[in-house]
């Protein structure tokens, strides 16, 4: 079953129509990642009320947080970014490929903790590898438990909408 939340729309000739902002963004971070075996969700709830645009694993099962931004606004005015940190083992800038990156450079954006990836809708680039700062073993294991509890859900509603509405933990 084909997850249609990721499906690239298609135009009146099935023809891929282009997509718009931070979901092109995702979409092409999703295709390089995915390539380097690494699986992830979109809007991932974390504890503290947060969301991660991307989350997922890695095949040595790591935590990686990817937050997306698309223009200069938003990016610079994300002050809670940093509550990420704590919930992943690598955290990745994803960025359009027309925005300034200039400013992740400074202290203020921690360059020494976090990568950066430029992406549109097609493909993505790691132009900064985010290094590997490992989080606790009980804190990897309850964050890849609730990564793991909230994509199970999300995969049953899929082929049960009715579901939906049991609510449960990180319903996302």
């Amino acid at each position: 079953m084909a997850d249609s939340a990721h499906a690239l729309p298609l135009d009146a000739a099935n023809e891929p129509v282009a997509l718009a902002g931070a979901a092109a963004v995702a979409r092409g971070i999703g295709r390089l990642l995915a390539r380097n075996d690494i699986w992830t969700i979109p809007e991932m709830p974390l504890a503290g009320g947060r969301r991660a645009d991307l989350m997922g694993i890695d095949s040595r099962g790591h935590v990686i947080i990817v937050e997306i931004k698309v223009s200069r606004a938003d990016l610079m005015g994300d002050g809670k970014w940093t509550d990420y940190l704590d919930h992943c083992d690598r955290f990745y800038w994803g960025l359009s490929p027309d925005l300034d990156r200039q400013c992740l450079e400074t202290a203020d954006f921690h360059p020494d903790r976090c990568g950066v990836i430029v992406a549109d809708s097609y493909d993505a680039e790691i132009l900064r590898p985010a290094p590997l700062l490992k989080l606790a073993a009980a804190r990897r294991k309850v964050e890849v438990e609730r990564l793991a509890r909230c994509a199970l859900r999300r995969r049953h509603v899929d082929f049960d909408p009715h579901c939906a509405t049991w609510g449960g933990e990180y319903a996302g």
